[in-house]
């Protein structure tokens, strides 16, 4: 493996590792809405997903139906981050960002401690029905759980993005986006732009805690899975969403690319640090990200 190149292996971690990128994308994706029309860094985006994941398969064991528990999860996750947006956000408008990172740091503490309480602490195995059996595709090994991560993945990018460019709210995110002062100016209401914002971060927070307690059980643990989005961001742009895609791929690959060439020379174990080092690395080079704007100083 470290002496000949076998072309067919590395493909097949590239692949692996790509697929694997996509559900840091997804993750990555939340942070991106909230942080793109409102400038907060929403590190409860991790107990969200958690709360969706825990409170599904808490559902589910209790006997609803799969369908019935998960329009009942989306319902509480809108209204999660509908309250979210009015509790915490409105009342810091205009204060420090360290000030509302802090928030939602501890939010994201407050949202635990209520998951605990009502669904107790064990851990859950979460079955979605997909099955993980590998595929062949061209020659190339897939798995086929990663691959429906995947297609759900483009499939909410491709919504998002027709969102964003041909609905009226999605073109008043755009406009908060770029300007807020100007988006006011002309007579948006930003409190309701916030609200579906951070409602619409809470859907995503469903299907990525979904999928990632589907791949490694619904425990607490779990909320964790929001420090792999930093890396993701830090690489793709905090404000981009077709960033937080890529920059999925490029830690994704990385990672698995790395853990299989590299790690024999240092022990293993790297694929858990590597992309910290990336992230350190881009930030000296391109502080924005790849697809980040940077912002514009008047004098």
């Amino acid at each position: 493996m470290i002496g000949d190149f076998d072309a067919a292996f590395f493909a097949e971690v590239l692949v692996g590792g790509l697929l694997s990128g996509v559900m840091y994308s997804l993750v990555a994706i939340g942070f991106v809405l909230i942080y793109k029309t409102s400038g907060v860094l929403n590190f409860a985006q991790g107990a969200q997903l958690l709360f969706a994941a825990l409170t599904f398969v808490s559902l589910v064991e209790r006997g609803v139906p799969f369908p019935l528990a998960l329009l009942l999860t989306f319902a509480l996750m809108l209204l999660l981050g509908l309250a979210i947006e009015r509790a915490v956000l409105r009342p810091l408008v205009n204060q420090p960002p360290i000030t509302l990172f802090m928030a939602t740091l501890g939010l994201s503490y407050v949202i635990e401690g209520v998951a605990q309480l009502v669904w107790g602490t064990q851990v859950h195995e979460l079955n979605l029905g997909i099955s993980d059996a590998p595929l062949q595709i061209a020659g190339i090994l897939v798995s086929s759980f990663d691959l429906f991560a995947a297609a759900t993945a483009a499939l909410m990018v491709t919504v998002l993005s027709l969102f964003f460019r041909y609905t009226r709210v999605g073109l008043a995110f755009r406009a908060v986006a770029d300007d807020t002062f100007a988006a006011i100016a002309v007579g948006l209401r930003l409190p309701r732009i916030w609200a579906t914002v951070w409602a619409t971060a809470g859907v995503i927070a469903l299907v990525a805690g979904l999928l990632w307690g589907a791949r490694l059980g619904v425990q607490f643990s779990l909320s964790l899975v929001v420090l792999k989005a930093l890396p993701v961001l830090v690489l793709g742009g905090f404000d981009s969403i077709l960033g937080a895609v890529v920059g999925g791929l490029i830690i994704g690959a990385l990672e698995k690319l790395a853990e299989v060439y590299l790690g024999p020379f240092v022990g293993g174990g790297i694929e858990s640090w590597i992309a910290y080092v990336a992230a350190l690395a881009f930030l000296l080079v391109k502080p924005g990200g790849l697809f980040g704007l940077r912002p514009v100083e008047r004098a």
